[in-house]
């Protein structure tokens, strides 16, 4: 062990300990009272005492972030009194409002965050409304290892793919979600999540575009494949077009939307996702429909022209677990 001086006339020079005394010059004998110096810990005692690794307090010294640090050789030492330095990624350094969050997260490629929780949350729901067979924790550990863990059974592969292809839509919307909503979007939303699927190699399945043949949704007639594109362009135009949207306004769409069904199969993947990107456009708090409300969803926009109280009430219920998910993650959002 060695003592950095702190005496004005001595900075900078270190003193060995010998039983009672320390020579500093041949002619000159200081005795310990005489000294001021700091106690000087080891490495090893260091990352005991601050709870981390071994490795983490030499980053730290070797990036000059321990003021007093001394390199001996091979070996830090650090003032005993020293504080350990301030995590770049500290939480409160994060941005406060969603979309910026999400943004930041994804780029950082941070575990545990409010992206990663969304990810997989809105993922599998989304997807185990339309039939996926994969588990909340199979789809989680899709999105961390983008690898598949199972044993003793068999999974579509469809599944795994379209979970995969759905981590992507969300980034998409991440991505756009402040630019106003647009065909070519919606058309590349469908793209991405079907693209690789085994529908995507059938010759009457158009990958981001419109279907070719008629199809039904929870056994309501949908528009034709011809009345399609005009349907299409209709609604985005008074969608667009409106001087102010509100909650109501985002959910009117969502109901129009799945009733013209414009894509082969998708549709209420799709539909969702230009619900949360709407959401983050309007600053309004988004909201996942989970599986067991599913029900409810359904009833919700088969009575929205008579009782649109159905719907709206399901998705006020989903965005006060969202709520929750915000309160628990600090981040802002109008009460």
């Amino acid at each position: 062990m060695f003592y950095q001086v702190r005496a004005p006339h001595l900075i900078g020079k270190n003193f060995f300990i010998y039983p009672f005394f320390v020579y500093f010059l041949p002619i000159m004998v200081y005795t310990l009272l005489e000294v001021i110096h700091v106690n000087m810990i080891s490495v090893a005692d260091c990352a005991a005492k601050w709870g981390v690794a071994e490795r983490t307090v030499r980053n730290y010294c070797a990036h000059d972030r321990i003021p007093g640090a001394v390199l001996k050789g091979k070996t830090w030492w650090i003032p005993e009194d020293a504080e350990r330095p301030e995590s770049i990624n500290k939480r409160e350094t994060l941005p406060k409002t969603l979309l910026e969050r999400l943004r930041a997260e994804k780029k950082m490629q941070l575990r545990g965050g409010i992206y990663h929780k969304l990810q997989v949350d809105m993922t599998y729901n989304s997807n185990h409304i339309e039939g996926s067979r994969l588990t909340h924790d199979q789809t989680r550990y899709i999105f961390e290892t983008n690898t598949i863990g199972l044993e003793g059974e068999s999974v579509n592969v469809d599944d795994v793919v379209e979970t995969a292809n759905h981590f992507r839509c969300i980034d998409l919307v991440i991505e756009n979600a402040m630019k106003p909503l647009t065909e070519a979007f919606i058309k590349e939303l469908h793209r991405t999540l079907k693209s690789g699927t085994s529908d995507s190699r059938q010759s009457w399945f158009v990958v981001g575009g419109y279907k070719k043949v008629p199809n039904e949704v929870v056994g309501q007639a949908t528009t034709l494949p011809s009345q399609v594109p005009a349907a299409m362009a209709k609604l985005l135009k008074g969608y667009n077009s409106a001087p102010e949207l509100d909650f109501e306004d985002m959910l009117d769409f969502h109901v129009c939307f799945e009733r013209i069904h414009p894509f082969q199969d998708g549709n209420g993947r799709v539909g969702r996702l230009i619900l949360f990107k709407e959401c983050l456009r309007l600053g309004i708090v988004p909201f996942i429909i989970d599986d067991k409300h599913k029900m409810f969803y359904y009833r919700g926009l088969k009575e929205w022209s008579k009782t649109p109280g159905y719907l709206r009430d399901t998705c006020l219920l989903m965005q006060d677990d969202f709520k929750a998910v915000l309160d628990y993650f600090g981040i802002e959002y109008e009460k």
